[in-house]
């Protein structure tokens, strides 16, 4: 595809081929999932590479990597949430856990897909100011900050089993954040699951399995965009190898975050984010990207 910009749809990553797009398949499978924005990665490491910017329409569509990854992990739990479901449905049992949680998992989609909806034009845009490097550094900090202080004063006590519609629609509402480059979806729901009170690793696994319906919408909505600009058969099979890459690496970091989390705190991202947003403003200040 000659244009990067098809039908106002960037589609950057075609022309980096298939090695390099292996590689950012890996960067994005890996920071997707944990709570330091891929997005910001997106832009950092072809930037330092010297690529030009793979595009938002390749972020979105690699969220489809994310899902892989997030359905695999949590299979058993997807499993009893749409079979218990289908039961209470089939015997009328309308109280039932498993389908009050699907049902709240479905309304806390809505704020992020109308949100997405409405944003689409701004987000997907070829040179959408959202993804300058400054915006994206100050996103890094505020949401490094906010990860803070849910660390500082929330108490993590509370389990998966003790959640309920108010923290499922809290947390789709702190869900339309991942829309803004910088802040990453792990990172806003998790924020805000240990805001209410959850222990680290059932904030997680909550927060994951709320972002399901939001992470298979957003990726299919791009493929769907990405259709319509008519990408052609080589820029599919590119993308088809970063996905592919994207979900083995994706399952690998949600496995690993869920052991971290078992044992330490989210300091480490807290920092991490910080110090990334930092050089992404000093970056910009001193006019080595925009």
């Amino acid at each position: 595809m000659a244009d990067a910009c098809s039908g106002g749809v960037d589609t950057g990553f075609v022309a980096l081929g298939y090695a390099k797009v292996a590689l950012l398949g890996v960067v994005q499978g890996i920071t997707e999932l944990l709570p330091i924005s891929s997005t910001a990665h997106m832009r950092v490491v072809p930037l330092a590479l010297g690529w030009p910017d793979p595009g938002a329409a390749f972020s979105a569509a690699m969220q489809l990597a994310a899902l892989v990854a997030v359905v695999s992990y949590f299979w058993s739990d997807v499993a009893a949430l749409a079979g218990g479901s289908v039961r209470a449905l089939a015997k009328g049992r309308f109280g039932d856990r498993d389908l009050r949680l699907v049902f709240w998992i479905a309304v806390a989609t809505l704020p992020i897909a109308v949100a997405g909806l409405l944003l689409s034009p701004v987000l997907n845009a070829c040179g959408s100011p959202l993804r300058g490097v400054p915006a994206i550094g100050v996103a890094c900090i505020v949401m490094g900050l906010l990860l803070a202080a849910a660390e500082i004063w929330a108490r993590h006590q509370r389990t998966m089993d003790q959640a309920g519609g108010r923290d499922a629609i809290l947390i789709g509402v702190a869900q339309i954040g991942a829309l803004i480059p910088g802040v990453s979806r792990s990172g806003s729901t998790l924020t805000a699951a240990l805001a209410l009170g959850l222990k680290r690793e059932d904030a997680a696994r909550f927060s994951f399995l709320l972002g399901i319906p939001a992470i298979a919408l957003a990726g299919l909505k791009e493929l769907w965009e990405l259709h319509k600009a008519h990408l052609d058969a080589h820029g599919w099979s590119v993308l088809g190898v970063g996905i592919a890459v994207g979900a083995v690496s994706a399952l690998a970091a949600i496995w690993g975050l869920m052991r971290f989390l078992e044992r330490f705190s989210t300091w480490p991202f807290v920092i991490y984010r910080i110090m990334l947003g930092v050089v992404l403003l000093a970056a910009a200040a001193a006019g080595w990207a925009r």
